[in-house]
């Protein structure tokens, strides 16, 4: 059975971010103190009572903009409010009750869903009198809370779990002791969902990660709700519209994934705003989670030294990876595809091993292609070979062209061994590790691709001395 879910929403800058990541347990959510950081939909999962449901994040509504970029963000909100059991309308306590929030109010009065009027930022002792005025939009008695420092949080579960499961227990003992421990929890982010062990949020194992990284406005998120068939993810031709990275599992032809979409990452030299460098190192925590990266290009500009350093970013993280060529429907260069799959092969020649697959997220065309090399670097960069077979290929390699010798001294490779996967990782038992260079290593592996091609998935060398036997 879907699990119940609850939406936060209201205007910008009232504290939805904070809230989320205070009720989820996990900083998931970018926060900071100017309007707009939010601008796609965030899901998390919270327990309490022993009860479960997601929590989505959205971004804050403005009604009456003609900003193109917040009336896909409004239409982002409207699809949260389609999928949701229970709304929480978040206000801002410290401002009071503003003609923006009376807007808001009215405009999710019409969605017809049940509300739950939460105002935020409510520290200390307050007394009733404090969020009065709040009475006036007409959506019951508020619930107090600050998201930032946990206050209130308990109670807020409380009323919702009450709306959701009206017959549910709320005075056990267990429901107290969860109460109280959210209560102390302060800034330290300890929630409910944490403290009954988060294996419950975290992905089935055979659910593929797939992380899709690029160098800002190259298409990354026209390319995700292409690949899911719906706006999951703002669009615009802005640099940066995307911060919080956004996770959405999908299935397609029997894979199960989940897709994140990431901002835009630039060199370190090149990130400016604090904002700019939150949303970088988020991006860059996805990579390092995830299974697969699809490294996004723009056909139509070629590589640029940012493609290249966020394929480097790929390569130090040792992630399994595919090339996404985007926009191939306004690329008309001369020599055709062949002509630019040279150009990127000859750019980003440390990916020898990734498939390139040009597609367009405008058209759909080459997304098939792209989602089946996604699987296929997956499976390769979860690929263990028996010890007879990868022995018997390091073997032949021996023979045809032997270590280097150091000072005179032979070098003897004793044994092979597959260590681990994800990424596959082979260990040398040597008898002088140093005797070893990076071009024999190279070779080593060349010798293995033509056996095994490994295709997306990097391999990992490992060196341990060993003496005679």
């Amino acid at each position: 059975m879907p699990l119940p879910v609850v939406a936060l929403v209201g205007r910008p800058n009232v504290g939805k971010s904070t809230l989320f990541n205070r009720l989820t347990g996990r900083r998931t959510a970018l926060v900071q103190a100017e309007p707009g950081v939010t601008r796609d939909r965030l899901y998390g999962e919270v327990s309490w009572r022993g009860r479960r449901f997601r929590l989505v994040d959205t971004g804050g509504v403005q009604i009456g903009s003609v900003d193109p970029l917040w009336e896909q963000v409004r239409r982002q909100v409207e699809q949260a409010l389609q999928e949701a059991d229970l709304l929480l309308f978040v206000v801002d306590g410290r401002s009071g009750c503003l003609a923006a929030d009376q807007e808001v109010a009215e405009w999710i009065r019409r969605a017809r869903v049940p509300t739950l009027l939460v105002v935020n930022k409510v520290e200390g002792a307050p007394s009733s009198a404090d969020w009065v005025d709040f009475y006036a939009l007409g959506l019951g008695d508020p619930v107090p809370v600050s998201a930032e420092h946990g206050q209130g949080a308990g109670d807020l579960l409380d009323a919702i779990a009450d709306r959701l499961w009206p017959d549910g227990d709320g005075g056990t003992k267990e429901a107290v002791v969860e109460r109280s421990l959210l209560h102390r929890a302060g800034a330290g982010m300890v929630t409910a969902s944490q403290q009954e062990g988060e294996a419950g949020q975290e992905e089935p194992a055979d659910q593929i990660r797939v992380a899709v990284v690029g160098r800002p406005n190259v298409g990354k998120s026209s390319l995700v709700n292409r690949i899911l068939g719906s706006e999951r993810v703002v669009v615009s031709e802005i640099p940066g519209t995307t911060r919080d990275p956004v996770d959405t599992p999908f299935n397609w032809k029997g894979n199960s994934f989940v897709l994140v979409d990431t901002a835009g990452l630039r060199r370190p030299g090149r990130v400016e705003e604090s904002l700019e460098q939150l949303a970088f190192g988020r991006a860059a925590e996805v990579l390092e989670r995830s299974e697969v990266a699809i490294l996004v290009l723009d056909a139509t500009e070629g590589i640029l030294h940012q493609d290249q350093y966020v394929a480097g970013l790929i390569q130090k993280a040792a992630r399994a990876v595919v090339v996404a060529v985007n926009k191939m429907d306004r690329w008309q260069g001369v020599g055709g595809w062949p002509s630019l799959l040279a150009r990127v092969r000859q750019e980003l020649d440390f990916f020898h091993y990734a498939e390139v697959v040009p597609v367009s997220a405008k058209t759909g065309q080459g997304i098939p292609q792209l989602l089946s090399a996604t699987v296929a670097a997956f499976e390769n960069f979860s690929l263990r070979l028996s010890p007879g077979r990868l022995g018997a290929v390091i073997q032949e390699a021996l023979s045809v062209h032997a270590p280097p010798t150091r000072q005179g001294r032979p070098t003897r490779i004793y044994g092979v061994q597959q260590v681990q996967v994800r990424p596959p990782t082979i260990v040398l038992q040597v008898n002088d590790p140093q005797a070893i260079h990076f071009s024999y290593l190279r070779y080593l592996e060349n010798t293995l691709r033509r056996e095994v091609p490994f295709t997306g998935s990097p391999l990992r060398w490992q060196l341990r001395r060993q003496t005679e036997p």
